[in-house]
This record gives C-alpha cells, sequence and structure tokens, in this order.
C-alpha cells in the first residue's frame, strides 16, 4: 500500500469518486453534491484557509486501486482554543482494514505534528461545525444533508488506532403537524406571550443581509463562548446565509426579538437530500432541469435544524420554547407542507438544549461521535466539558 497526496485534478475526481464505488451496495448513503465536497478544499472559496491548512491523500493497493481517502486540516483560530492545540482529520473512507486505515490516520498525524498540534480530532470538517461533522455510529438511516453518513465498521477503525470519544452529537426527530409539546414549555411560552417586548418571527429572504447581522449577534453570545468555537465575522454570517439562500425557506428560519433586539435564533432547511440522491453528485446542466422538475413534482416533507441558540442574558425565562411554541403553531397552516424534523448536532455536552428537544417532543434517532487523539499517549485525556 502507498499514500498519495491530492495535488492535480485526476487525483481530485478519484478523491470524490472513491466513496461512490465504495457504498455502491449501500442503500442509505447518499452521494453528497461534488461541489459541496469540492468548495471545503477550494482555496479561493473556503475562508477557513485564511488561517489554516489542508492536504489530502488517497490509498492505493498493489494494483494502483484506491482503498482510501483521508484529509488533515488546521485553523489557528478554533484550534487555539482547545486545551493542545489540535487539528483535524476528516473525508476518511476506507476499506475494511485496519492496516489500512492506520496508514491514512498516520499521514494526517504526521503532517499536524510537523505544523506543532498536539492532537487532532475526526472524523472533522475544515469548516463550520453543522456540516460534514462526526462518525455516524448509530441510527444508520438515509443522511441528512451534510451530515456523515459511513459504515459501521469505522468505529473500529478509529477505536482500535487510538481516537477516544471526544463527544456525541445527537440528531432528535420529532414530527412538525403532530408536536408533542410538554406542559411546562407550553405554560413558560404562554408567559413569555403576555410580555409584548417579545417577537418571534421568520426571517424575509429581501432582508438577508440585515438577517445576517442579527445571527452573527446571537451566535456570539449564545456559541462562541464554547471551547474550540471562535466569533463569527459579518462575512462568515452573510457568506452562511448566502450558501442556504439556493436552498432557503424563509419560513423555515426564525428570530426572537426583545425590544427590536435579536435575541434567539432557530435555523432550519428543508432536507435537499430527498432530492439530491437522485443527482448522483453532479449540478451539471441535465441534473439542473431534472432538480428543477424534482422540485416542482415531488413534495419536500422534511425540514433539517441546523442552529439554535439563545442569548445568555435570555436562557432559563422560556424563550427558546416560546420560539419553538411560535414556529409549531405556525407550522400547522395547510399550506405549510413540511411535517418531519430533524435537529442536528445536539452535543451531550449541552444538557440544557437536549432538556429543550426533549420538551418538544423530539427523540434521538442518530448518533455521531466526535473523536479526539492525543500525539502523546501518556496525556491524560478529557471528554469535553459539560456547558453549565
Amino acid at each position: 500500500m502507498k499514500l498519495k497526496e491530492v495535488n492535480n485534478n485526476q487525483l481530485e475526481k478519484e478523491f470524490l469518486q472513491f466513496p461512490v464505488q465504495l457504498y455502491k451496495n449501500e442503500k442509505n448513503w447518499i452521494r453528497p453534491l461534488d461541489k459541496d465536497i469540492e468548495f471545503v478544499f477550494n482555496r479561493n472559496k473556503n475562508k477557513f484557509f485564511k488561517d489554516g491548512d489542508a492536504i489530502r491523500w488517497l490509498l492505493k493497493n498493489e494494483k494502483d486501486q484506491t482503498i482510501g481517502r483521508v484529509a488533515a486540516f488546521y485553523h489557528k483560530k478554533t484550534s487555539d482554543q482547545s486545551e493542545q492545540p489540535t487539528g483535524g482529520v476528516g473525508f476518511f473512507e476506507c476499506i475494511n482494514n485496519q492496516q489500512a486505515a492506520n496508514m491514512l490516520f498516520d499521514a494526517a498525524k504526521n503532517w499536524l505534528q510537523q505544523k506543532g498540534f498536539k492532537a487532532m480530532d475526526g472524523p472533522v470538517n475544515f469548516g463550520d461545525r453543522n456540516e460534514w461533522w462526526g462518525l455516524l455510529v448509530n441510527g444508520f438511516y438515509e443522511p441528512n444533508y451534510s451530515m456523515p453518513y459511513n459504515f459501521p465498521y469505522y468505529k473500529t477503525l478509529f477505536e482500535n488506532y487510538g481516537f477516544q470519544k471526544y463527544f456525541e452529537q445527537y440528531t432528535y426527530h420529532t414530527k412538525i403537524k403532530k408536536p408533542n409539546l410538554h406542559p411546562d414549555l407550553i405554560k413558560r411560552a404562554e408567559q413569555i406571550g403576555q410580555d409584548k417586548n417579545y417577537v418571534f418571527k421568520h426571517i424575509k429572504k429581501k432582508k438577508l443581509d440585515e438577517h445576517a447581522e442579527e445571527f452573527r449577534h446571537v451566535y456570539n453570545k449564545a456559541w462562541a463562548k464554547f471551547s474550540d468555537v471562535g466569533e463569527m465575522t459579518k462575512h462568515q454570517a452573510k457568506a452562511i446565509l448566502k450558501r442556504l439562500k439556493p436552498i432557503m425557506d424563509e419560513r423555515l428560519i426564525w428570530l426572537g426579538y426583545y425590544n427590536d433586539t435579536p435575541i434567539a435564533v432557530f435555523i432550519m432547511i428543508p432536507d435537499m437530500n430527498q432530492i439530491f440522491k437522485y443527482l448522483n453528485g453532479k449540478v451539471h446542466t441535465w441534473a439542473k432541469i431534472k432538480l428543477l422538475l424534482i422540485k416542482t413534482f415531488m413534495k419536500q416533507t422534511k425540514a433539517i435544524g441546523l442552529i439554535f441558540g439563545v442569548s445568555p442574558e435570555f436562557q432559563g425565562k422560556g424563550v427558546d420554547g416560546a420560539m419553538i411554541k411560535a414556529f409549531a403553531d405556525f407550522a400547522q397552516k395547510s399550506s405549510f407542507q413540511y411535517e418531519d424534523l430533524e435537529m442536528n448536532w445536539i452535543g451531550d455536552f449541552n444538557p440544557k438544549m437536549i432538556r429543550v428537544v426533549e420538551k418538544v417532543g423530539a427523540k434521538i434517532k442518530k448518533v455521531h461521535v466526535t473523536y479526539r487523539y492525543l500525539f502523546d499517549r501518556s496525556a491524560p485525556f478529557h471528554r469535553a466539558p459539560i456547558i453549565k
């Protein structure tokens, strides 16, 4: 077996194509759009390259056939906030062979060590956490858009190498048309509703730049304090909503205000994998025509939750429940076609958020794991701290 760095167009195509062959008999795997993966490694588009770097490899067997792939990367702004300088490994795909997996992991480790890092997290994204993050270990259903899907044996490959569980990420499922809201949530939401200073409403596409700044305001208060999460810039906030715009349904993105100041955000999108699974990863001219036809004649019924947050000074007051109830009431309209909601990325380190989604009546459907590997094997390992 030998490693090849991905450094030309042909190898970049192989990097995209290898999973297609690997998962050809796996009915639940949905091929990501090529352009979404290419974006991650495009130095002109992915802003994480401004404060970081990335490298990719393919693993070949003696017949020069690809049997594995992996990427390693770092982003100084976020890695420096860890207990130790921590890089990332991701986009891992491999045959069921521990030696092959070890060669891929070793390549990532050695490259990061040379850059001065002391640990690596994986499998993670060279970008925002809401995409391509975590190893699926339970709930092998069709993946949501931009969420990873992998074979069950990957868990053994990671853990045999020495990766340890840093945190779990839960995907919760609930029925939108038949909400099962906890009585406490309803009671507190009704109390909030009596205060006319609180307003909850969905965004308007024509005000996207304004909403991006409101989203950034809440995000930096609610999330930037967490380990490994940096503050979001104006440019990043605009870029996130701009990337979502082609698939955005404004009725699925909600903001909460107090005296016109943004205090809460709930970002959902249609699960485009319901459509993209028919495109085989492509968005060329015929694929766009096909996409238009599918969107016209196929009703999308599943939404996915990407981000939910409340400014710290308003937490514990029922604001979270009030916004959820406002959305749930709105969603009962006959013109609202979404029936299922899956809320991605609820970390096990965030018991407050877990309590909120459980009061919505949601149940865990999928579990992803983010692993950490300490380069000093004698160093004490600590799981992600619980948010108080």
